[in-house]
């Protein structure tokens, strides 16, 4: 899923300032140059009629410096702040602003200021799993390392290829939490569909070898989800 295209604005009063900032947009993705310019008054007016999501605001400019007319923006945009002079950091800083781009900078520096302002890719959603106890603690058992589930009184196993872990769960507990990928083959078992190899008439073979029974009121139910 790509990112949004950030649409944004320059505002100073350097012709030179126009251009690198223009070059450096328009050749990274993401980034659309929504308009350039000269001072504060002429920012304002841009603004009120074609709002922006990233603001290159330079501070020393005619008519009103660039800190000042941050200030009048009740709701301003992500902002940087290009300028030649160090000694207006802090007070950038105290107006939340992305960054400081010291003039003059490279596009390495630019990219690093813009990447504050792209929003960070979502997060993976966290891979299915059982939490189960042992002598370390809590662990996590991804679904997809689950071969069957074993019902036994008041408690059951859950199978994996490498280890079988025990969980005071009940069958239909566990039918709930393991979800549609799974399927009930018998009222102590219940076994992961991706793991069938084979389907006989009274029994389940699945490819780690392992042979489970189908028990009769179950096999309606698993000739139907078999042939999905």
């Amino acid at each position: 899923m790509t990112s949004p295209t950030l649409r944004c604005l320059v505002v100073d009063d350097e012709p030179l300032a126009h251009q690198v900032l223009a070059q450096f947009i328009g050749q990274t993705p993401g980034l659309a140059l929504a308009g350039a310019c000269r001072h504060a008054m002429e920012a304002h007016e841009h603004l009120t009629q074609h709002p922006v999501d990233l603001l290159f605001l330079d501070i020393e400019m005619p008519l009103m410096n660039g800190l000042s007319f941050l200030r009048t923006l009740k709701h301003p945009p992500k902002t940087i702040l290009t300028t030649a002079y160090r000694e207006y950091a802090y007070d950038g800083y105290e107006l939340a602003v992305l960054d400081y781009l010291l003039k003059p900078f490279s596009y390495e520096r630019f990219l690093k200021a813009v990447a504050r302002a792209q929003p960070a890719p979502p997060a993976a959603p966290e891979e299915a799993h059982v939490l189960v106890k042992d002598a370390r603690g809590l662990l996590k058992v991804p679904h997809r390392d689950i071969l069957y589930v074993e019902g036994c009184k008041d408690y059951v196993k859950l199978v994996t290829a490498a280890k079988t872990h025990l969980l005071h769960e009940t069958m239909k507990e566990m039918a709930e939490t393991l979800g549609g990928r799974f399927v009930r083959v018998h009222r102590s078992f219940i076994v992961a569909g991706a793991h069938i190899k084979l389907l006989q008439p009274e029994q389940v073979v699945l490819a780690d070898g392992s042979v489970l029974p189908i028990g009769s009121s179950y096999k309606p139910d698993l000739l139907a989800w078999f042939k999905k």
